[in-house]
């Protein structure tokens, strides 16, 4: 005879995902309009919204001269990172993403920076972003939404993180007087 207890329904893993756009598309129109429109692609039968960030305002890296609109999603999903990595690159595809030179003005980004399944690191992704700890536009709209998220390397709290990047640093002093 079969036991009658159900077995526990284990929780999916859930992603933080980031989302950056700076350049208008045909149908969204401007950035933040293009990110409101991939918060609404993300969402699938096998992804789940679970929150989204404010959207914010951030100025680019590298030689792209236009402003970003940038935010964080959080979602649960039964894909593997690498299953969500390609979900994640076909979204971008379908707002007409082209690859080549990095930090170049693009219609959409979308980046893998966080898993609760901890770290993954294969020939094309690591997980927790390996910048996202240097990145303001990434840590402070976390920040909103998963604050108490420990990075699976560091073992510090998003919120912790964030601080450390605003803090202020000190002045060294040597090489002032030099």
């Amino acid at each position: 005879m079969r036991d009658a207890t159900p077995s526990p329904v284990l929780p999916l893993p859930l992603y933080a995902i980031g989302l950056g756009s700076n350049r208008r598309h045909v149908l969204h129109g401007d950035p933040r309009q293009v990110l409101m429109a991939a918060l609404s692609a993300l969402e699938s039968e096998d992804i789940e919204p679970i929150d989204a960030s404010p959207i914010i305002a951030s100025a680019p890296i590298g030689p792209s001269r236009r402003r970003y609109a940038n935010a964080v999603a959080l979602v649960a999903s039964p894909l593997s990172p690498p299953e969500m990595l390609d979900r994640l690159q076909a979204i971008e595809s379908t707002f007409g993403r082209r690859t080549g030179q990095r930090w170049s003005a693009r219609t959409l980004d979308l980046d893998i920076l966080l898993w609760s399944g901890g770290t993954w690191a294969d020939a094309t992704l690591t997980i927790p972003h390996p910048a996202m700890t240097e990145r303001r536009f990434v840590l402070d709209p976390l920040t909103t939404i998963a604050p108490n998220w420990r990075h699976p390397v560091t073992a510090r709290t998003i919120r912790q993180l964030a601080t450390q990047i605003t803090r202020s640093k000190p002045v060294d002093q040597s090489a002032s007087s030099l």
